[in-house]
């Protein structure tokens, strides 16, 4: 414990309230970029347009302001996340790509929202440059051609290359450049309908002199450092297309498990053609091997069987292709079934009658397949009696016919019809099918007490259909009430036992089944059908699930749980515990909610509340979680004036939050303020009085050691306990106070000074009326954003030549030890941006007033007077403060109305300027302005009172 006081010791600890209505404030957003940025443009309607090289780092940065603190969410498109982002990236007010692909430009957008107002969105454009190496591709006339490629009269060399932004193309013939009108026998155009992407040299009348080097250099101006691209080309007289020859035959028929190989050899072509596979159905097998225009195939299987295509390119006309389909060799799917004799409206087979057996069986490749047929284990032979047909070679399924004419007694037995592959390799398909004096058509039925079929919610259940017959035929089942799939996903699903068997059944499953008879394995007539009933039961669903209810001592609580909906949803009863213990128990009537209420919440009363709404299947509960912690307290992160020492390895800052619904609790009697940086050290904070909704709560962290970080967690505690913490992070940056840009309203950092003329104005470019002055003001903020914000004074009428309109900063504390004791004063580097610009511009001071001074004892550290141009400028001052302070603008009006003054990006910064040197103080008289470097007779004078 001594260890814990004696660091916390050196801790200012100063709990201070202030009522600020200003501090909940709904989001406001801002991007701004890093990383390895080529350009940052604005476009029309301020739409920014970040420029950057394919393979570098995307960085940007969601810059916020609201209390309470926005949550940010990065977005492709304005809706959702369309690319895939980094997880830790699309939460963070950091976006980070790394590698940027050309696919992942876009518009991105970042959201801002904190339940206060409309969510802040804010978005900029990613354009991603890159330059692909270009290729040449070589043509003739088509109308011209012979046997000989390149000895004819017209020769195209195309030039194309995938870029952004477009390319510009050049076209050399060794060493010489050559250009539109150079060479007769030359013409370089871009098609139409290529828009810029690619450069076409025509070569007329082919002379000696054009068999030679040809380069194409791409070139996009050297945008974000992409370097030129270049391609060469050799035209010779043997310059020809690609010719190509297969080695194997078409098709080539395999049986499963061989290895196939084939064979792809270049027969012609100039350059040296290069060879390729592909497979029209997609991708090559994974165990494919290519090897020198080989391509082989270990262990092939049914799934690898299709057209196979060797492609042959040197980039002369057009590329040569040959192709072969390989058939892989297989018998599946044997299927039977009986027809009784279709000239009598009769399901039996009958003595006297015809009867057809029919055998189905899936073949490839069907030409292939044969058939034979065997009865009693013998060979059948077609004759007059016994008709054996069988469907075209060409047709799958194939299809053997058995057609049995006047039915005998000695013509029952077992038939076999028996399905092979010519060639061998295969193994046989035999479907055996008994024909015998007493068959049976088929039957269907429900057993007795199997529908309506009812079941638990998540138990298995077996719907069964008996089925009879001889042969006994497959069974087909699907919904019957509805377009629905079944459990395992598909329309259908077979059974040959009559049982459709459901496992973890749902309630979205309770509906009619249907089962059906099907043709196959059984008798060829009209199917028979039935339907059961499922019905599931499930316990009620009730809402809420979970619910927590924050409740200060002797205050009333109420509860409610509500049903949704329940099967059955008769005999429905509800008990209410906390814990174990029963507090109350009912059933329903016409209601379908049941509420329970504390009247006046003691100690006892915290804790987890259930309410159980049961029917026969089992409860569905509400659970209600009584506490009496306090929400947690919200950190303002919009603090604008850290607290500074004034020694060198130190630093503070000014912690100030709000407190989450303070009255939805007992009082908060205190804050338990944690603080770690290698490990955490803890000290309560009393709080006096009751704390209210808004009210901004400051406490001084000194003592900071440079540039370590701090996380600052802090508790509200109560006569419950422990509420709810938040956790943030103190970083030093160096920054003595953010960048004012003045984009938010109410520009609540600054303030109008109360004794001047009249006021400074927030105001953009887009909404500005220039209808009575057109020559002054600026066209833009700062960053030329016809959207963005900055302060200036109007100085149309009613304002006159003399006024003067002052705006303050916050104050900055520069808080030592022992004021008295200064001997080297802090320096900062002041800042801002200003546009004056108009025939009739008066001055613009900017004065430091320091802690005691009044605004007329302060002096201008820098003043500039007369027309400066259409154009933005920065002014940097040195600062030396020796107590508390504040940075003052004061704009005085010109002659006349075309005399606006605009100031924008204020900051602040540790140390002393770097650029020399900065706070000089400048004058304009009517005749002029004075030169920078011209130093006024009074400037040592006036700092030496403004800084003693």
């Amino acid at each position: 414990m001594d260890g814990i006081i004696s660091v916390l010791g050196v801790l200012t600890l100063v709990l201070e309230g202030i009522s600020c209505q200003g501090v909940y404030a709904p989001p406001t957003v801002r991007i701004v970029h890093s990383g390895h940025t080529c350009n940052v443009e604005e476009e029309r309607y301020s739409e920014r347009v970040y420029t950057i090289r394919e393979g570098e780092t995307l960085e940007l940065t969601c810059l916020v302001t609201g209390h309470p603190r926005p949550q940010i969410r990065w977005t492709k498109t304005a809706g959702s996340v369309s690319d895939r982002f980094q997880d830790s990236s699309v939460f963070n007010e950091t976006l980070h790509i790394a590698k940027i692909q050309r696919h992942q430009g876009g518009r991105y957008y970042c959201k801002a929202e904190n339940g206060l107002g409309s969510p802040a969105i804010k978005s900029i454009r990613v354009d991603v440059y890159y330059l692909d190496e270009p290729v040449v591709t070589v043509h003739q006339s088509i109308g011209e051609a012979k046997e000989q490629f390149y000895y004819e009269r017209t020769v195209f060399l195309r030039c194309i290359a995938n870029s952004n932004p477009p390319i510009r193309y050049s076209w050399y013939r060794g060493r010489d450049v050559l250009s539109q009108g150079s060479d007769k026998g030359v013409e370089i155009y871009e098609p139409f309908f290529t828009q810029g992407e690619t450069k076409i040299l025509k070569l007329k009348n082919l002379r000696p002199k054009d068999y030679a080097n040809y380069s194409c250099i791409a070139s996009v101006r050297n945008v974000c450092g992409i370097a030129d691209r270049r391609v060469v080309f050799r035209l010779t007289n043997k310059t020809a297309p690609a010719s190509i020859k297969l080695l194997v035959e078409d098709p080539i028929v395999v049986n499963p498990g061989q290895t196939v190989s084939l064979v792809c050899i270049t027969t012609g072509g100039e350059p040296t053609p290069s060879l390729n596979w592909t497979l029209s159905s997609g991708s090559l097998p994974e165990k494919s091997l290519m090897k020198d225009g080989t391509l082989t195939l270990p262990a092939i299987a049914s799934e690898d069987a299709g057209v196979y295509s060797c492609i042959a390119s040197n980039n002369v006309g057009n590329p040569a292709k040959k192709s072969t389909t390989i058939i892989v060799r297989a018998l599946k799917k044997g299927r039977f079934w009986i027809t009784p004799d279709p000239y009598h409206n009769d399901d039996n087979i009958q003595i006297g009658r015809e009867v057809k057996i029919s055998c189905q069986v899936e073949a490839t490749p069907p030409a292939a397949l044969q058939f034979s047929w065997l009865k009693n284990g013998r060979a059948l032979r077609s004759s007059e009696r016994m008709v054996i047909t069988q469907t075209a070679p060409d047709i799958s399924p194939g299809t053997t016919n058995l057609d049995i004419i006047d039915l005998r007694f000695t013509d029952f037995g077992t038939y076999a019809g028996v399905a092979s592959l010519r060639g061998g390799g295969i193994p046989e398909i035999s479907i055996d099918v008994n024909i015998s004096p007493t068959p049976v058509p088929p039957n269907l039925t429900v057993p007795r007490g199997k529908s309506p079929m009812a079941v638990r919610e998540g138990e298995t259940v077996e719907l069964e259909c008996l089925v009879s017959g001889k042969p006994k035929p497959i069974i087909l089942w699907s919904r019957a009430d509805k377009e629905a799939p079944m459990p395992d996903g598909s329309m259908q699903m077979e059974s040959y036992d009559g049982v459709l068997r459901i496992v973890n059944v749902s309630r979205e499953m309770s509906g009619s089944y249907r089962c059906q008879t099907s043709q196959y394995n059984g008798f060829n007539v009209k199917p028979r059908e039935a339907v059961i009933e499922l019905i599931v039961h499930y316990p009620p669903a009730v809402e809420p699930v979970w619910q927590e209810v924050r409740q200060g001592l002797g205050r009333p609580v109420a509860m409610n749980c509500r049903v949704l909906r329940a099967h059955p949803s008769r005999v429905l009863r509800y008990e209410w515990r906390l814990g174990s213990r029963l507090l109350h128990a009912g059933t329903f009537d016409s209601r379908d909610d049941t509420d329970y209420t504390i009247r006046s919440l003691v100690r006892e009363g915290y804790g987890e509340y259930t309410c159980d709404i049961i029917n026969e299947v089992g409860p569905g509960r509400c659970t209600f979680l009584v506490t009496g912690k306090a929400y947690p307290p919200e950190f303002y992160y919009d603090t604008y004036n850290p607290l500074w020492q004034n020694r060198p390895r130190v630093y503070g800052y000014k912690l100030q939050w709000t407190q989450m619904n303070p009255n939805a609790v007992d009082r908060i009697m205190a804050y338990r303020l944690g603080i770690r940086q290698q490990r955490w050290w803890e000290q309560d904070i009393p709080v006096e009085g009751n704390i209210q909704k808004g009210e901004l709560i400051t406490h001084n962290l000194t003592e900071l050691i440079r540039p370590e970080v701090y996380v600052v967690r802090l508790t509200p505690i109560t006569r419950f306990g422990e509420g709810d913490s938040s956790t943030r992070v103190v970083t030093y940056s160096g920054i003595y106070s953010d960048l004012y840009s003045f984009e938010e309203d109410p520009v609540c950092m600054f303030t109008q000074d109360k004794n001047d003329d009249f006021d400074w104005t927030r105001h953009s470019a887009a909404t500005r009326d220039t209808k009575y002055t057109p020559n002054t003001g600026p066209s833009g903020d700062r960053s030329s954003s016809k959207q963005g914000f900055y302060m200036y004074i109007e100085t149309s009428r009613p304002r006159k030549e003399g006024d003067t309109a002052r705006l303050l900063s916050p104050t900055f504390n520069v808080a030592p030890k022992n004021p008295h004791s200064i001997t080297s004063p802090p320096a900062y580097c002041f800042s801002f941006y200003y546009h004056m610009y108009g025939k009739h511009i008066g001055t613009l001071n900017a004065f430091v007033k320091q802690k005691g001074q009044s605004t007329s004892d302060a002096g201008p550290v820098w003043s500039l007077s007369g027309n400066q141009g259409d154009r933005w400028r920065q002014a940097k001052i040195s600062i030396h403060p020796t107590a508390s302070f504040q940075v003052m603008f004061e704009g005085i009006r010109g002659p006349g109305i075309e005399g606006d003054i605009a100031i924008d990006d204020v900051t602040l910064e540790e140390g002393e300027c770097p650029d020399p040197p900065s706070n000089r103080m400048y004058q304009a008289s009517s005749a002029g302005n004075m030169r920078a470097n011209e130093k006024p007779s009074f400037w040592s004078q006036t700092r030496a009172v403004i800084m003693k």
